[in-house]
């Protein structure tokens, strides 16, 4: 099935726990941006759940960044320069990151040692996917995703824009579709591309 992705998306563990950890003089960072084989709440005509080895490859091969509200100003560590570990286990997409000796990242600490800031979230483009209708609900499985960043989130709710929305609506939209019976000039047109195509090799 082919269907049209948008070349970023962002999901949110709204479950997860921050922790905030001293060694010596470093201040680190920890906790789960994703979570494996859970459904998400409704994205708009489908709901998702993200298949354990989603993350196998990003880990290893992507530079991502370590953000703070997804704000590439606020950067608090980067697996190239060996700041952010990532680590993709049975439980989901794991994290440790260095944090600069900056004062927001100290004030970012004593908001997660308060309770104040604990959820995170990571952005990602999509690989491989599957969908599937179980019931009456469309599930979209992620099975390979690339990585664009980890955050920790103030608030993920005002963080889901209208323009992460639309691309939701517009994922489901490519989706649906997909579904629909061709009708006999979307054959034609397929056949010839097909034809063309063939003459080209």
């Amino acid at each position: 099935m082919s269907i049209k992705i948008p070349e970023n998306e962002l999901r949110f563990n709204l479950a997860g726990e921050i922790r905030s950890a001293t060694e010596g003089e470093k201040l680190k960072f920890s906790g789960y941006a994703a979570r494996f084989d859970s459904l998400s709440e409704n994205l708009g005509g489908f709901r998702e759940k993200i298949r354990i080895g989603a993350f196998s490859n990003a880990v290893k091969t992507d530079d991502v960044r370590c953000l703070f509200n997804h704000n590439s100003n606020y950067v608090l560590g980067r697996s190239s320069a060996k700041t952010l570990e990532l680590r993709e286990d049975t439980q989901g997409l794991w994290f440790e990151v260095e944090a600069p000796n900056t004062q927001w990242a100290r004030d970012l600490n004593e908001s997660v040692k308060r309770g104040d800031i604990n959820q995170c979230s990571f952005a990602f483009v999509t690989k491989k996917d599957d969908w599937k209708d179980e019931g009456d609900t469309v599930v979209r499985e992620l099975i390979e995703v690339g990585l664009r960043d980890v955050s920790i989130v103030t608030n993920p709710a005002y963080l889901q824009t209208s323009v992460q929305a639309r691309s939701n609506d517009e994922i489901f939209e490519e989706y649906r579709k997909s579904k629909e019976p061709k009708t006999d000039y979307q054959f034609e047109l397929e056949k010839m591309k097909l034809e063309l195509k063939g003459r080209e090799i």
